[in-house]
């Protein structure tokens, strides 16, 4: 410890800058320092020369001048008036220290060199500040003169060398040390580093330095001393490091990305060996040291994510985009000290431009997939339909080749025939086949919905339209096939007032819910479909003539079984073979089966074979269904006044009738089995089928056996 003298410490004069500031006479200003104060507390100083003053004593002075001009004194050492040897290191860093008073507020500064200055007084008391720095440094020094003498040394040096005081001081450098170094620093006045020196007593690693006097010329020279051991910790240590990096090297080599290595402040300071091509536009060896996110202000890139990692302090990715319109996927990772504080930030950044590019193209050609198996699905649901569509009369046929036209319009169809023909189906078959398969198709019957009801089926109901409406109200069946199709069935059932309601519909596309005044824009194709003769009703007046005439824009009449009897057949091996798929049986139809089914006149249509196809299905004993099982379920005699024989192309007139009495017979006979009763049926007599009937078997070559006699 040591004291310093009063006289010694200077007086601090200070401005206050929160306010205006008030500068004193510099002209007479002798201090060297002028410190500034706010609030109430010293926090900077200004190290005042004849410039800075003219420059403050002028009229541009500002305040913005002098704190330019500051610089703060968080660095600079605060004492007592008693001063201790270590803060001494302190002292020698900075222009002066200040000296606090009793009550811990600064009294005063004193300067460096004064505070030396009193050090070196006071050096018999408190010691030799020399020795003290020259004993607190772990390595060896040693110190020549200008006649290359040593004269002052360390302990550790001493120690590294294996000698003793009174062997090395005031013995010429040579004695211990390379002469030729020494001769060189004194000749070159340059500083020669790691030169290692091994004899008996000693194996060093010495560095060589000139002192230089005031003519710049070498007055004297410094020898640091470092022992092996220590040398080869240290060696060992860098080579460890050199290793450490070398594989580290190696592994960002080895790594696709581009890696960055930024500081907490934004500054690069280092990267990997890839590179992405054409992103900086610069070399980055030129960017060592600078700071990343100016490159964004100057629109390279956009946005940093060194910048978001800042301002986050988490692990941020980005997709950067350059001026080149290139791609940059950048994953930004804060390194963080002991203190939690930012201390670094990875950056790895892969250009993903052509994998944009890729996935843009897969997306267009999952697109382009998408769109192929939609139309693919529709060939397949048209393929489908038409196989549940059973024909092979000419007359099904031109109706189907009709059917095909139709469906690329939309124009109003009516169909019309008898219960059960496929009316529906026809109706599917437009919407399966027409533009229109994509939206709906939805069928109301007519006759089936009380008319208190109807009305709102069909157009709808607004919110609280009636007593016991849903609240939100309902759309309607023209709403819901907005876009598709409507069937409404049994068309000529439908009452009058909503005859004109449905008019309206055809002829302004859009419709008024129950309960409201706004119209809604529909886009519906409308199919409507009767057993009735619509005509005859409009005659009657239960039918209006101008709605007759906007649905029969497309008539389509669908004849029925009776009168497409190839179809029965079809139609009777179609239904069999559903059944027996649903239910693994495998039940057939005989040839006479089928001839019976052909020549029955079907009065309930495909609905009707249908259901006759499935009651055998479910009651046959054996698989072979014959013409005897299936004429127990067929009112041959039904309506046979009125059922006449249906002709379906032009053959001679005596042919036709032979052709026509040839299966009667059969037909008789296989439903009663005796010639009695098969003549009661026919109405002739039973000579007649007997002798007529062994003629078919004959020509047929059929032998026959077991006939009953009478």
């Amino acid at each position: 410890m040591f004291s310093v003298a009063k006289e010694k410490i200077k007086p601090i004069i200070s401005v206050i800058v929160e306010e205006e500031v008030l500068i004193p006479d510099l002209n007479h200003f002798k201090e060297p320092f002028l410190f500034l104060e706010k609030q109430d507390q010293l926090f900077a100083y200004v190290a005042l020369n004849k410039q800075l003053v003219e420059k403050l004593n002028g009229s541009d002075f500002s305040k913005t001048v002098l704190l330019e001009n500051a610089k703060s004194l968080e660095s600079i050492c605060q004492l007592s008036e008693q001063i201790s040897f270590p803060a001494l290191f302190q002292i020698i860093g900075e222009p002066f220290s200040i000296i606090k008073g009793d009550d811990g507020r600064p009294m005063g500064y004193i300067r460096r060199e004064d505070a030396l200055a009193e050090l070196f007084k006071q050096e018999n008391k408190s010691g030799d500040l020399l020795k003290i720095l020259l004993t607190s440094i772990p390595m060896g020094i040693f110190v020549l003169d200008k006649e290359k003498r040593i004269i002052n040394c360390n302990e550790a040096g001493l120690t590294m060398i294996k000698s003793t005081a009174e062997k090395v001081l005031n013995f010429p450098g040579e004695k211990i040390f390379s002469r030729q170094h020494i001769n060189n620093v004194f000749a070159t006045g340059k500083t020669f580093l790691n030169h290692l020196e091994i004899s008996d007593e000693m194996g060093v690693l010495v560095d060589y330095s000139p002192i230089f006097g005031y003519n710049d010329e070498v007055e004297g020279a410094v020898i640091v001393v470092q022992d092996l051991p220590m040398v080869e910790e240290m060696a060992m240590e860098i080579e460890y490091i050199k290793d450490l990096n070398k594989d580290l090297n190696a592994i960002l080599s080895s790594i696709y990305d581009e890696i960055l290595v930024v500081n907490a402040k934004g500054e690069l300071i280092r990267y990997s060996e890839n590179i992405i091509k054409d992103f900086w536009q610069v070399d980055l060896k030129d960017l060592i040291g600078k700071n990343v996110l100016e490159l964004e202000d100057q629109g390279l890139f956009t946005p940093s994510v060194t910048r978001l990692v800042m301002e986050k302090k988490r692990k941020v990715s980005v997709v950067q985009e350059t001026k080149t319109g290139r791609k940059i996927l950048a994953v930004g990772n804060p390194v963080f000290n002991e203190k939690n504080e930012l201390d670094r930030i990875i950056v790895a950044s892969r250009d993903i431009t052509e994998t944009t590019r890729l996935k843009t193209e897969l997306q267009e050609m999952r697109k382009i997939s998408e769109q192929y198996k939609k139309e693919l699905d529709d060939f397949k649901s048209k393929d489908r339909f038409l196989k549940k569509l059973i024909y092979c009369s000419p007359k099904m046929e031109k109706i189907m080749n009709q059917v095909k036209k139709i469906a690329e319009f939309s124009s109003t169809v009516l169909l019309n025939g008898e219960s059960g023909v496929g009316k529906e189906v026809i109706a599917q078959a437009i919407h399966q086949l027409g533009k229109r398969c994509q939206k709906p198709f939805l069928k109301l019957n007519c006759g089936a919905i009380p008319e208190n009801l109807l009305e709102s089926e069909l157009f709808g109901y607004a919110k609280g339209a009636f007593t016991g409406a849903d609240k939100n109200g309902k759309e309607g069946y023209f709403k819901q096939a907005d876009g598709g199709i409507l069937l409404l069935d049994e068309i000529g059932e439908m009452p009058m007032h909503l005859q004109v309601k449905l008019l309206r519909v055809l002829q302004e596309q859009e419709v008024i819910p129950v309960g409201s005044t706004t119209p809604i824009k529909v886009n519906v194709q409308i199919i409507a479909a009767t057993n009735k003769k619509l005509e005859k009703l409009v005659e009657e007046g239960a039918f209006r003539e101008d709605l007759f005439y906007r649905l029969n824009v497309i008539p389509i009449h669908i004849p029925p079984l009776r009168e497409r009897t190839e179809d029965i057949s079809l139609l009777a091996f179609h239904f069999l073979q559903q059944l027996n798929e649903k239910y693994d049986r495998n039940y057939h139809l005989t040839p006479d089966a089928v001839n019976v089914m052909e020549f029955y006149p079907w009065p309930g249509n495909v609905r009707e074979l249908q259901n006759i196809i499935e009651r055998l299905v479910v009651t046959a004993d054996h698989p072979a269904i014959d013409a005897e099982f299936v004429s127990q379920f067929l009112s041959l005699g039904f309506e046979s006044k009125k059922m006449k024989p249906v002709i379906t192309r032009v053959i001679p007139l005596q042919e036709a009738l032979e052709h026509v009495e040839e299966q009667l017979i059969v037909l008789a006979m296989n439903q009663y089995k005796t010639t009695t009763k098969a003549a009661k049926a026919l109405g002739i007599s039973q000579s007649s089928v007997s002798r007529k009937y062994q003629k078919i078997l004959t020509e047929k070559n059929i032998k026959l056996e077991n006939m009953p006699s009478f």
